[in-house]
């Protein structure tokens, strides 16, 4: 009698851990796939985007963080160095760091048949992520130039029905904007490949683009310090300065950066790509035949069969309170 209660008990036990696997591998089908692309060093949206989106680990499934060179926060390594700051101080530097394009596409793209070339490292970690099984499409949160999604394809071109492309760029239908800028012969050969492109749009100086998603020094100084986990051995920032959290870095970041309104606020820019994907209701969404950039201007071409997605007209009060509530207690 003991023996079968005893193996009922087993039973039940080994039954129950089964569940319980079996919701954990569900839970992992249901998250969204990605990898971010960022210029890392390069201002300071780009180090709260990769927070906001390393502290929302139950909505995403990140598969790497790639990384590319633009005109601002120096070359590839300075840029691969302040992802890795932040992974430390998110307590996620066991995450995949990769890499990218120094270079622009064009400059790359005759070498990208040898062993070795500027950005392959990024290049083989969105090829590999993109060919993985899987029901979804690969999301790439691209917040910089677009080289290394650009070289990707043109290396494997298979992999455009297999990706989803969120990038943070352009002012659309205006000239003009960073990442854009930093390689406009990239952002036109995806826009003339059949991918799925989707342009979250900057807008400088308009509450229809991210610039609108703004948050101040004050609210930065009175809701950042703190926030985060508590590593044991601290960060040396890129200011210098010793962290020991994201929030503290957070308050460091926004110390050494010149505000260049009388608002005393900065854009957030990058979070908002991050925050259209958790939840696409905090902006709005249109899709129009993909447009080419030339000499200065946008060419609109109304007869073309590939369309792409326009995003606009972000909720800020949602994303930034999204962001501020997404710290582990």
């Amino acid at each position: 009698m003991r023996f079968f209660a005893a193996f009922f008990v087993i039973t039940i036990l080994l039954v129950g851990i089964g569940c319980q696997s079996s919701k954990q591998d569900k839970d992992e089908q249901n998250k969204i796939r990605v990898i971010f692309d960022t210029d890392t060093n390069n201002e300071l949206d780009d180090q709260h985007a990769l927070a906001y989106l390393l502290f929302n680990q139950a909505t995403f499934k990140i598969e790497a963080i790639t990384i590319n060179t633009t005109s601002s926060g120096g070359g590839i390594d300075l840029q691969y160095a302040e992802a890795i700051r932040v992974l430390q101080l998110c307590n996620a530097d066991t995450l995949p760091v990769w890499k990218g394009a120094d270079l622009s596409y064009q400059e790359i793209l005759p070498t990208i048949e040898s062993d070795r070339y500027d950005g392959k490292d990024a290049v083989d970690a969105l090829i590999k992520e993109a060919n993985k099984p899987s029901k979804e499409k690969l999301v790439v949160i691209a917040v910089g130039k677009l080289s290394n999604i650009a070289l990707a394809l043109a290396k494997d071109p298979t992999i455009a029905e297999r990706i989803r492309l969120v990038w943070l760029g352009s002012n659309y239908p205006e000239p003009g904007e960073h990442n854009q800028n930093n390689d406009t012969i990239a952002m036109n050969y995806l826009l003339n490949q059949n991918i799925d492109f989707e342009m979250v749009t900057v807008r400088y100086g308009k509450p229809s683009g991210t610039d609108a998603v703004q948050i101040s020094k004050q609210e930065v100084n009175e809701k950042m310090p703190g926030l985060g986990p508590h590593i044991a051995k601290p960060v040396i920032g890129r200011h210098g300065g010793e962290f020991y959290c994201f929030g503290d870095y957070s308050v460091n970041l926004f110390e050494h950066y010149l505000m260049h309104s009388d608002s005393k606020s900065r854009p957030l820019f990058d979070m908002a790509a991050v925050a259209i994907v958790k939840n696409p209701t905090w902006a709005s969404v249109k899709e129009i035949p993909a447009p080419l950039f030339s000499n200065g201007q946008w060419i609109e071409r109304p007869d073309n069969q590939h369309k792409i997605k326009i995003w606009e007209n972000f909720n800020r009060d949602a994303i930034i309170n999204d962001f501020l509530a997404c710290f582990p207690k």
